[in-house]
């Protein structure tokens, strides 16, 4: 049976640990655009960011019984997010698919040039998309989602 809209985000997840799927449902479809959010912006591929969605939400599903709410279900969620992202990434870069220096070893630098009084969503979408992944991940984390440094790290 569905979840009724009524109920709290904390009864939902007490619902869903104990197995509820209509319970982690809700959950999902109050999330899901969020972590869609997230890992489009860390990886700027939709593509991948559809299968790191699923995953998270598949990693999500999996570990909630051990859920023990010290931070919030959001925060939670998304750092399951940012995992799957960055162990994605380590899989890729581990088959040198992705790089962050050039031949000789030296760090790559991107210059992104934008008025930020003339730039749109789409300007700064596409210029958080044009840099390197460590950089997008510091942009996103800390200028878009609010991470600490410490957390961004």
């Amino acid at each position: 049976m569905p979840a009724p809209l009524a109920d709290s985000g904390a009864e939902l997840v007490t619902r869903a640990s104990r197995g509820d799927s209509g319970a982690f449902e809700a959950l999902y479809r109050q999330h899901v655009g969020r972590v869609y959010g997230l890992c489009l912006r860390m990886t700027g591929q939709p593509e991948s960011a559809e299968d790191l969605t699923q995953d998270t939400f598949v990693n999500a599903w999996r570990s909630l019984p051990g859920y023990e709410g010290r931070s919030s279900f959001s925060t939670w969620l998304h750092r399951i997010a940012v995992n799957a992202v960055l162990a994605k990434r380590r899989s890729r870069q581990g088959r040198n698919e992705v790089s962050m220096t050039d031949e000789a070893g030296e760090q790559m630098e991107f210059e992104v040039e934008a008025a930020m009084d003339e730039a749109t969503p789409i300007d700064i979408e596409r210029a958080i998309a044009g840099l390197p992944a460590g950089a997008r991940d510091i942009v996103v984390l800390h200028g878009i989602y609010g991470y600490s440094h410490e957390e961004a790290a």
